[in-house]
């Protein structure tokens, strides 16, 4: 597919265009409305293709946790651990800027699967919850407030904490929208020891000296927004001696590990990168 098109549903996706200016670009770019329609399937996301581990998998215990969010209403969170009762490292899962989804649940019992206390989530959840429509979703996080935003994800981790099923070691993993928090929660949690960001906006270069956790950074090779904060965070790193590792996939898009994303989906780097974070949370939260 046209790189300007990608780009174009990119710039949708995250600025966000309205529905309407997007779509007639996109007919411009294809030449008729039936071009246009005919390519849209392939750039939205299909949540039909999302469950690779089934929520009701014997192997895994799930459920829904609430907890005061700050200022009014309650967060939620999705929790899922193997089924055997015993104490297990938690890996924060947390999602792009379509809130709390089925791709990001699935997501979720995927790394329960992996040895983890596997928790999600919702940043909609004190406006109502993450709704079904993914363009209702993409408008409600212009109305999420900064610093509440991030308070009540960093209380996640107290949540998680206090379980009886949590060893007290922590980690997070995030993608897009989630992979910038990723890099915030490493800022703002002195206990996480690993970090795991996919395609995500970079930390405050000036944040850099309060990174404890060890990082784990993935980027594609095709997302110049994202990839231009890249060169000055690597340099705020190595000056504060934070450990890291920066994976750059050639020729992937944004959201190349999202699945159900069917053009932008690269699944050689998904799973390399799935697979190297993986042992990388297991080195470091073992």
């Amino acid at each position: 597919m046209d790189q300007k098109i990608i780009n174009l549903f990119d710039e949708y996706t995250h600025k966000p265009l309205k529905r309407e200016e997007f779509l007639n670009r996109l007919v411009k770019m294809t030449g008729s409305t039936a071009a246009a329609m005919a390519v849209l399937p392939l750039l939205e996301v299909n949540y039909a293709k999302a469950q690779t581990v089934l929520p009701d998998d014997k192997r895994l215990k799930s459920e829904y946790v609430t907890y005061p969010a700050e200022g009014e209403g309650n967060m939620r969170l999705y929790v899922v651990r193997p089924a055997k009762k015993k104490k297990y490292a938690a890996v924060m899962v947390i999602h792009e800027n379509r809130g709390l989804n089925p791709h990001i649940e699935d997501v979720t019992r995927r790394m329960a699967l992996e040895g983890f206390l596997a928790f999600a989530p919702d940043a909609l959840a004190p406006l109502g919850g993450t709704p079904t429509d993914a363009d209702k979703a993409r408008e409600m996080f212009q109305k999420l407030d900064t610093q509440k935003n991030l308070k009540n994800f960093t209380n996640a981790f107290d949540v998680i904490k206090s379980r009886k099923d949590c060893s007290g070691k922590l980690g997070v993993i995030g993608f897009c929208w989630g992979g910038g928090m990723a890099n915030l929660m490493a800022v703002h949690v002195p206990d996480l020891k690993a970090a795991c960001p996919f395609y995500g906006r970079q930390a405050d270069v000036a944040d850099a000296p309060k990174i404890k956790a060890a990082l784990q950074l993935h980027y594609a090779g095709q997302d110049e927004r994202i990839n231009a904060g890249i060169p000055a965070y690597e340099e705020a790193l190595k000056k504060s001696g934070v450990a890291y590792e920066l994976y750059m996939y050639e020729g992937a898009q944004h959201a190349f590990h999202n699945d159900t994303a069917p053009t932008r989906y690269n699944k050689e780097a998904a799973e390399l990168a799935w697979q190297r974070t993986i042992t990388f949370l297991k080195q470091k939260l073992g």
